[in-house]
């Protein structure tokens, strides 16, 4: 065999071997569930009220273009408030919304149940990990001078 048809070969090889494998990596790179903004500073007066509570909230989306379960999957601040996701689907391209206050849990919106603050106005992280405790996104912030944090 010459040198240029071994050459050509492994080329061929490399090309039918290793080119799949790339493009595998980059289809599972191309969506996630990921945390996309923590609003931290719920509008107006921190009183406590239900509506002050559920001003401050946690978005997560999913880039996938499947439907996710998050049933299980916790979301966590740098004090280990937890929330524990029930049965939920977050669906295709769908972002929900995690509330700290209580109210009726919808497709984008789903509630804490909690009668405090979860989210510090000036610096925290949010973190979501599946039911095995794998993590799989967190988002940190340190200014108090603005209410959100698009992550």
């Amino acid at each position: 065999m010459t040198h240029a048809r071994l050459t050509a070969l492994l080329a061929a090889f490399a090309v039918a071997v290793l080119l799949p494998l790339g493009t595998a990596g980059s289809a599972q790179a191309a969506g996630s569930v990921k945390i996309t903004k923590i609003y931290y500073n719920s509008p107006g007066k921190d009183d406590r009220s239900n509506a002050s509570l559920n001003g401050e909230w946690v978005q997560i989306t999913n880039s996938t273009s499947k439907a996710v379960s998050l049933k299980g999957w916790t979301l966590t601040d740098a004090q280990k408030h937890t929330y524990t996701f029930g049965t939920f689907s977050l669906g295709a391209g769908k972002s929900v919304k995690v509330r700290t206050g209580s109210g009726k849990n919808t497709a984008a919106n789903v509630y804490q149940n909690r009668g405090a603050y979860v989210w510090n106005n000036d610096k925290d992280t949010a973190t979501l990990r599946k039911s095995n405790g794998t993590k799989v996104a967190s988002c940190s912030y340190n200014n108090f001078r603005v209410e959100f944090k698009n992550c």
